[in-house]
């Protein structure tokens, strides 16, 4: 790359173009996940839409990778590449909400805890993550699970519009009303079809929520899994939450003598009226005594930080994940036999439902076709030392590999690593070929691929 190449596009941006010659390089380049350590060619951090249209431009002009980069929490790193461009959107961090309307407008560059924190006051709220840090971007364009989803869908089933720079470098809105076709794709397309600088949601009322935590023994795991599949599905839809394997954190909730033990859990949030909270988790209890709980009234953007000290910036990652139908004894089976040994802290086992508002939403609506799915599950390994990244990743392939006969073949593509590219057809399902015909309209030359790509 030649400095005048690079002269140019600084003239041309608001924000900062940082090269391996720049003072900030390393901490530009850097990433969530700490197993994606690339040497991008130039870092855009881009300040407007303006800045990105330039990004585009520059980025396909010259060739290589192009990743964009909101929150940068990629599993596999599609932010980040080595010799390319990277289109940081996190200095466009703006927010508007219209509390009359019940709509927010974000920008490319807002986190999950961002959003909540702006919309919450004004008591409204709409299907976010399960981390703070999160970037919108990235999260809403694959689905959006989040613990509201029972009760208002995945986050693109609350998406009225989006501001999109295409690979062409130009600006276009989509939406129902112009652009259609690529408003569709976007909603469980991923970033196959330009860079979304802007997202308006609908929103609705949501205040306080009840959370509870509950840590269960794991001779108890087995109930626990039985109770949740049958009762999930026609629980009432302000309920929300997931069970999990976790190893105990150092929590003053769960005994001291327990920590770093190994243990199943259920973690839960009651978005209905607060004086039912107590009500709607008595099924919970109703599996036995727990090794320690916590039940308590928390502000909405609360629940969404619950698990950030677990994974802060830096961990190595590596996840699988799966759509299932159902929850057979089979699959249970697995779940005792991989669940027990997970192997950090900070890794995971989550079965989050897909049922209420999400099921009621027409398949061919949105670009994410799997509305006949009852549950999403996640292996999320992570963890803090990368001598230790085979035996990591062995265990979420083992546990993975076992669930496969007893999944859907499809999983939520936000739960993909990079290794999973040849999954893509299936994880798009019956919208693959259409999404394959809209990419060829708005990214013929798949100048963004750096995602679980539909090549055109």
């Amino acid at each position: 790359m030649t400095a005048m190449t690079i002269d140019a596009l600084r003239g041309q941006v608001r924000g900062e173009v940082i090269t391996e010659t720049d003072a900030g390089y390393d901490e530009a380049r850097k990433v969530y996940h700490a197993m994606h350590d690339r040497m991008p060619a130039a870092v855009v951090r881009c300040a407007n839409p303006g800045d990105v249209m330039a990004a585009v431009r520059f980025g396909r002009e010259r060739g290589g990778d192009v990743s964009v980069r909101g929150g940068s929490h990629s599993p596999p790193g599609f932010g980040t590449n080595d010799g390319g461009t990277v289109i940081d959107l996190s200095p466009m961090r703006g927010i508007r909400v219209d509390p009359r309307t019940r709509t927010a407008r974000a920008e490319g560059g807002v986190t999950w805890g961002d959003f909540n924190h702006a919309t919450h006051a004004f008591g409204l709220a709409t299907t976010g993550g399960i981390i703070s840090t999160t970037g919108i971007g990235g999260l809403t364009l694959g689905g959006g699970i989040g613990y509201l989803l029972r009760g208002l869908g995945l986050s693109i089933d609350n998406l009225l519009s989006a501001d999109v720079v295409t690979a062409d470098g130009e600006f276009v809105v989509a939406s129902e009303r112009e652009h259609e076709d690529l408003f569709w794709a976007l909603r469980g397309g991923g970033g196959n079809f330009g860079v979304v600088t802007s997202l308006e949601y609908r929103l609705h009322p949501v205040n306080d929520v009840v959370v509870g935590v509950f840590i269960f023994s794991l001779e108890r795991a087995r109930d626990l899994l039985r109770w949740y599949r049958d009762f999930i599905g026609t629980a009432p839809e302000e309920l929300g939450g997931f069970p999990a394997f976790l190893i105990a954190p150092p929590l003053p909730f769960i005994p001291e003598k327990e920590h770093g033990k190994a243990f199943c859990g259920m973690v839960a949030c009651w978005a209905g009226a607060r004086d039912k909270g107590e009500e709607a988790f008595s099924p919970i209890r109703s599996l036995g005594p727990t090794v320690g709980e916590l039940v308590t009234p928390m502000p909405y953007p609360a629940i969404n930080t619950l698990f950030d000290a677990l994974l802060p910036p830096g961990l190595q990652q590596y996840w699988k994940g799966a759509f299932a139908t159902e929850l057979t004894d089979a699959a249970i089976d697995v779940h005792l036999e991989h669940g027990p040994s997970i192997p950090t802290v900070n890794s995971a086992m989550h079965i989050y439902p897909l049922s209420g508002a999400f099921a009621r939403v027409s398949p061919d609506a949105t670009a994410f076709p799997y509305r006949d799915a009852r549950f999403a599950t996640v292996i999320a390994g992570a963890w803090p030392d990368a001598a230790d990244n085979d035996k990591n990743i062995r265990w979420v392939k083992a546990y993975n590999r076992a669930l496969e006969p007893h999944s859907s073949g499809a999983g939520y593509i936000n739960f993909m690593d990079a290794d999973d590219q040849n999954r893509v057809k299936e994880n798009y399902g019956r919208h693959y070929e259409r999404l394959v015909s809209i990419k060829r309209k708005y990214d013929g030359d798949n100048v963004f691929h750096m995602n679980q790509n539909i090549k055109p």
